[in-house]
């Protein structure tokens, strides 16, 4: 299966787009989840970006994926910024409080000043 994400490193900055509209199957997923947290895990990025813009629909399990790896980056002093949401996925984060756990900004142009840095 080909790789839906599209990763760039601008800086000392790891920028991943997610390349994907539906977020829905587990095995999906899972390939996804494996390759982020390889980024956090084995390559030891530690400012890292995930836009979600291209992302319309997203199943629950996306959530705890999300959030491990927010686990991931901050069990090696890292900083995960997220960006591109559309409102009602925004929401459910919004809904679940993750809004106070996790650093959400609107764009990516915003996501890369959180780390000082221009794309």
């Amino acid at each position: 299966m080909a790789s839906n994400l599209l990763i760039q490193k601008i800086s000392d900055v790891t920028a991943v787009t997610i390349n994907e509209s539906r977020l829905l199957e587990s095995r999906e997923l899972d390939a996804l989840a494996a390759e982020l947290y390889q980024l956090v895990d084995k390559m030891d990025r530690k400012k890292l970006i995930v836009d979600f813009a291209k992302v319309q629909f997203l199943a629950s399990a996306a959530i705890g994926m999300v959030t491990a790896l927010h686990q991931k980056s901050v069990a090696i002093k890292g900083t995960l910024v997220l960006c591109g949401f559309r409102k009602d996925i925004y929401k459910v984060f919004e809904i679940t409080r993750l809004t106070k756990l996790l650093k959400i900004v609107p764009t990516e142009t915003e996501a890369f000043a959180v780390f000082g840095v221009s794309p």
